[in-house]
């Protein structure tokens, strides 16, 4: 074999190695580590979940606002409830010092009473067992006129004494019943206030015990949100991170394949170039140059990332419509259709519609 064969030989053996190299760092093309198109999935769907999560947790805060209200609300009613409780106090006060008073009063009047109707009742019993006076006989038996005016100024004074202390017995039993029925309606009305001061502290404690659990409920659930949103920021940066390791290793695979010599199509001094995948430009199955098919999707039809580019050119729904895709993304149309659009894409825009263009050194 002659030097020139030998060398030709060596070249095609290393663009074979390097393009198995190249392939061995693509994600899609590796069993341990997943494609660019599933990390960019992943990360949408993380994205997908803090906004939802942002959103609760904005809703959450919205209520315990709202609820900070009602319990302002509330102190202010409390502040209003203490007042009417001090009021209440000092009524009962005022309640119990004139029950005291209606209590002696009540006292005295049934002791007044006892006496007025021992003393006539005395006074019945001695006009019961005393002769009744008979006019005519104080006047034969009065010792001349001085004497029988005398016995009868004593009669009408003994018959006004009785009607007296008849009279007497009959006011003070009125004023003690009148004292009872004060008596009475002031024992009713101390038991209203102090139910009504008792009602209104239960409902106080109530309400503030009823508040303060829905704001401690709503602040552990907004609590338990944020960890949560906070570890999918998390993953998302790692995400991130990986893509960006990955879209990288993939850049620079695609250099270092780009940078291998083409073997000739019509050599028979060895065998044909292994691939890491179809050829560069359209003529190799591919609307753009491979390098950048491989950058931005390692060759796979990824699904929409958070930027909702798909598809296996990870061309973005709008571009998508604009240059005459069929559906609502990329990733839905069949290969050859993805093909005639990013055709016209490159034609239209050129390498700088892609990211990955800048990265693999074509502008």
């Amino acid at each position: 074999m002659s030097t020139s064969g030998r060398t030709t030989s060596i070249q095609i053996w290393l663009a074979a190695i390097a393009a198995v190299l190249a392939c061995a760092v693509l994600p899609a093309a590796s069993d341990a580590d997943p494609s660019i198109g599933d990390l960019n999935s992943q990360l949408s769907q993380q994205q997908s979940r803090q906004h939802s999560l942002s959103a609760s947790i904005g809703q959450l805060s919205h209520n315990i606002s709202a609820l900070d209200g009602q319990i302002s609300l509330v102190r202010s009613r409390e502040a209003s409830v203490r007042s009417d409780l001090e009021r209440d106090r000092n009524q009962l006060t005022r309640i119990r010092s004139q029950l005291a008073h209606e209590r002696h009063l009540f006292a005295v009047l049934k002791a007044r009473l006892a006496r007025a109707r021992t003393i006539l009742a005395r006074q019945l019993v001695s006009d019961y067992e005393r002769d009744k006076p008979d006019l005519i006989g104080v006047v034969l038996d009065a010792r001349g006129f001085n004497d029988l005016l005398e016995q009868i100024d004593f009669l009408k004074r003994a018959q006004g004494q009785t009607q007296s202390i008849i009279k007497i017995t009959q006011t003070d039993k009125t004023a003690a019943d009148n004292a009872q029925h004060r008596l009475s309606g002031l024992e009713a009305t101390k038991v209203r206030v102090a139910n009504a001061a008792a009602t209104r502290v239960r409902a106080l404690a109530g309400m503030n015990a009823l508040l303060q659990s829905k704001q401690t409920a709503l602040a552990r659930a907004r609590s338990a949100q944020q960890v949560t949103l906070d570890a999918s920021r998390a993953k998302g940066a790692h995400l991130k991170t990986a893509i960006a390791r990955a879209q990288a290793a993939q850049a620079a695979a695609a250099r270092a394949a780009a940078a291998q010599p083409q073997a000739p199509s019509n050599s028979s001094s060895g065998p044909a170039p292994a691939t890491g995948g179809p050829p560069l430009g359209p003529s190799g199955g591919w609307a753009i140059p491979y390098s950048i098919v491989l950058c931005e999707t390692g060759g796979t039809n990824v699904p929409p990332n958070y930027a909702t580019a798909s598809g296996y050119y990870a061309i973005v729904s709008a571009a998508w419509k604009q240059y005459g895709g069929s559906g609502p993304a990329a990733y839905l149309a069949p290969k050859s259709e993805q093909d005639a659009v990013a055709r016209r894409i490159w034609a239209a825009v050129g390498p700088k519609a892609w990211v990955c263009a800048g990265i693999v050194g074509i502008h």
